[in-house]
């Protein structure tokens, strides 16, 4: 079986250039005619989908806390088969993790799969001291091997050249590539940071225009032979299940962020999924056994959510008849009665009496977990669940009781007071997102729910 040659690449802090550096790096080995497949460290939503742009397939994302080690390994041995490069891009800091024992970091997880690591350090504004920094981290943990250095943020050959000999002088590492200071951003910004790239017109351009400065300014060659071989494991075989579940996922604009892993545990649980555009669809399809909403922008498709009223008169009749629907923080949003932007109110599913507004800094940003308190269709009451949230939406207004509210949480926001999980019929929307990898708990709930249905449900007619 042939190997994969596979790389971490890491940074020295948020902002620090690794998804320029990714994504430039990625297209190029792609157009060296070998398939790369993509990672994301931590649970990261918009960054995985530009890499997977780059890489022209799915990213799986790695992380850490949400996942357990040989869960790692296994997706990541899984899902470099037949491919010729994997690249796994870190998040944060290379050593920033949840403790100041840098538990679950970027570091942990290139040791956990025993993997190189590119650092990717931002340059500017400095030239000697980019050799401390990376003799520091060299020392820090010499557990870690280092398969070279590169220099973002180049302002000048000058420049260039005075941080290459202070590296020459101090550290053994070699500089394998520059990425030269742009003069505007490549990726276009929103709050959340980086704008997801189905939203950008010009995403295709903007790989490769990444790709072309990744071929001239990186030595991909040095970079390819400091790559570790990994020998794949054989893909998962095809579920032999005959009778599929029919499993809608909202996947459009307003609705977009999805883990690769949480589809594919679906159909090899037995769902036969079906994608469906909450922008242009008239209504849900009549044969649904569950329907899945995860996160995404709401807000930014607003109006359109707003216009398309026969739908969302759909939604609301599935969920009457009892259909099982699991919905994640934009899920959650639209499921409410409405949203308040810039003063102005947008009609929404109108299943929950709760109308939303955005803040102009974060609400919950970080890692969860909560509790099962309280009868829902998909998690036995005291099921353990770890998860994250990120977002900007605010409760604006809700007619309910927080002691309704089925879900504890023991470490996050959640919705309201410490809790999350609202619940309707066999409905259950809450703000944290939960990865299907490290969740199994997740798609056996999902999956029990929609046999329950499909076994006593009643047809549903079209919706007026």
């Amino acid at each position: 079986m042939e190997k994969v040659r596979s790389l971490v690449l890491a940074g020295l802090s948020g902002g620090s250039g690794k998804s320029v550096v990714s994504v430039g790096l990625i297209a190029a080995l792609k157009n060296r005619g070998r398939g790369v497949a993509p990672f994301k460290k931590g649970p990261d939503y918009i960054d995985a989908g530009w890499i997977s742009k780059a890489a022209g397939q799915p990213c799986y994302n790695l992380d850490p806390y949400l996942m357990a080690p040989e869960a790692i390994v296994s997706t990541f041995q899984r899902h470099i088969h037949g491919s010729g490069f994997a690249v796994v891009e870190g998040n944060r800091g290379i050593f920033d993790g949840v403790n100041a024992a840098g538990e679950f970091s970027t570091a942990e997880l290139a040791q956990q799969l025993d993997l190189p690591v590119l650092l990717v350090v931002n340059c500017a504004k400095m030239t000697r001291t980019v050799a401390a920094l990376v003799l520091g981290c060299q020392a820090f943990d010499p557990r870690l091997h280092f398969a070279g250095v590169i220099l973002n943020q180049i302002a000048t050959s000058r420049h260039e050249s005075i941080i290459r000999q202070s590296l020459e002088n101090y550290t053994d590492l070699p500089v394998l590539g520059i990425m030269p200071r742009l003069k505007q951003d490549i990726f276009p910004m929103r709050h959340l940071g980086v704008t997801p790239h189905h939203e950008y017109e010009a995403a295709g351009e903007a790989v490769n225009n990444l790709a072309a400065l990744a071929e001239t300014h990186f030595d991909l060659d040095a970079i390819i032979a400091r790559m570790r071989e990994v020998i794949p494991s054989p893909p998962k075989r095809a579920s032999h299940t005959t009778a599929k579940l029919t499993v809608g996922v909202l996947r459009d604009a307003a609705f977009q962020f999805y883990y690769e892993e949480n589809l594919e545990a679906l159909e090899s649980a037995g769902a036969r999924l079906v994608m469906i555009d909450a922008l242009h669809s008239k209504a849900l399809p009549p044969d649904l056994d569950g329907l899945y909403i995860g996160g995404g922008f709401p807000e930014t498709s607003a109006r359109q959510l707003a216009d398309n009223a026969s739908f969302r008169q759909s939604v609301r009749e599935h969920i009457d008849a009892g259909l099982p629907v699991y919905a994640e923080c934009g899920g959650l949003i639209f499921l409410g009665r409405s949203i308040v932007l810039e003063g102005q109110e947008y009609p929404l599913a109108g299943v929950f009496p709760v109308t939303f507004a955005l803040a102009a800094k974060p609400q919950a940003h970080g890692y969860s977990s909560f509790t099962v308190e309280k009868a829902n269709s998909f998690y036995p009451i005291g099921t353990r669940i770890k998860g994250h949230e990120f977002r900007y939406s605010v409760v604006h207004q809700w007619d309910g009781a927080t002691g309704d509210l089925v879900l504890n949480m023991e470490r996050g926001t959640g919705f309201c007071e410490c809790r999350d999980g609202l619940v309707k019929n066999n409905t259950l929307a809450l703000y944290t997102h939960v990865m299907a990898s490290g969740t199994p708990q997740w798609v056996e709930g999902f999956m029990h729910a929609a046999r329950e249905f499909s076994a006593h449900k009643q047809p549903l007619g079209p919706s007026s």
